[in-house]
């Protein structure tokens, strides 16, 4: 037990960015909570924080063990709910990153079922629509959405979705219905930019077209905006513009020939113990991405993002 009083102190030091605040959240004195962290960085042979009179920073050595000390300490936790509670309860932060639009249309919901069913978790979720393949060390479970580069994560395959293009009725009236994926080269487009740049190339079927004529934004939402006002061409996941296409605002474009599959993961480190909580939701992701995503693109009835 003295073991993960230190440990907590350590974790508290880290997220307070001071030593001496967290020992007095532990009833320490500062000379006290000084002693503890000398007596763990002599114990491991390294040093876990830089010291200065202004600032207490962690080493990469500190970040190593605090992420193993929190895992330590939630694993804990969930076990003395479970023996309270009699059930196998989860508890803790469970930080979880993915995009925009998958969390806006879909993850949203996942995680209000999630959050129901285990209220002892804390979410932390964040979006973006400029996430990269890596997974920081902060984060427990990352959704990615399209090929996996290689690397040393875990990746559970969750379901495929599907790239769409589509159009308002408003814009096909005024520009015609393509034909062919070139026509889509010169027609106006909208195109989503991330730190890689413009993503102004489009897989249709075995065709891959450069779009030229395009507005771009960073923000996906906008795009979607754009398209229901009659912008331009879009080429959307199906989940992001399902129900504008159920309510007549968006039409989809020569689907499903023109639509391709793009696998989702769950990523998550290779840790050789994962706090039960990450367990739990890699599982229910698998199980209600299967559910929610099994309609094809030229199926939007039986496409399901709330339900």
């Amino acid at each position: 037990m003295n073991r993960l009083s230190d440990m907590q102190l350590l974790v508290d030091a880290a997220d307070l960015s001071s030593l001496s605040a967290a020992g007095r959240r532990a009833g320490l004195s500062p000379a006290a909570a000084s002693a503890c962290l000398q007596r763990v960085e002599t114990q491991l042979g390294a040093r876990l924080f830089e010291r200065t009179t202004r600032e207490l920073r962690l080493t990469d050595e500190g970040r190593i063990y605090i992420a193993s000390c929190r895992t330590a300490i939630d694993t804990m936790r969930e076990a003395e709910l479970a023996v309270r509670s009699g059930t196998a309860g989860v508890s803790g932060t469970l930080r979880v990153s993915a995009p925009s639009d998958l969390g806006r249309n879909l993850l949203v919901h996942i995680l209000d079922s999630f959050m129901h069913l285990h209220p002892e978790v804390r979410v932390v979720l964040t979006l973006s629509d400029s996430l990269s393949r890596f997974v920081p060390d902060d984060i427990d479970v990352a959704i990615r959405v399209g090929p996996l580069e290689n690397s040393d994560l875990v990746a559970r395959h969750l379901a495929d979705s599907w790239r769409v293009v589509c159009a308002s009725p408003a814009c096909i009236a005024t520009h015609g219905m393509p034909g062919q994926p070139e026509d889509l080269a010169d027609l106006p487009t909208l195109v989503l930019t991330t730190n890689a740049g413009p993503r102004n190339e489009w897989r249709l079927g075995d065709t891959v077209v450069r779009v030229r004529r395009y507005h771009e934004c960073t923000d996906s939402e906008v795009i979607r905006t754009w398209a229901v006002l009659g912008h331009g061409f879009a080429y959307r996941q199906l989940w992001a513009v399902t129900a504008d296409v159920r309510e007549g605002r968006l039409v989809l474009v020569n689907a499903p020939a023109w639509s391709g599959p793009s696998p989702i993961h769950a990523m998550y480190h290779p840790n050789v113990f994962q706090p039960p909580r990450v367990r739990r939701f890699v599982d229910f992701l698998h199980a209600e991405f299967a559910r929610r995503l099994s309609a094809q693109p030229g199926d939007v009835t039986g496409f399901s993002t709330t339900g």
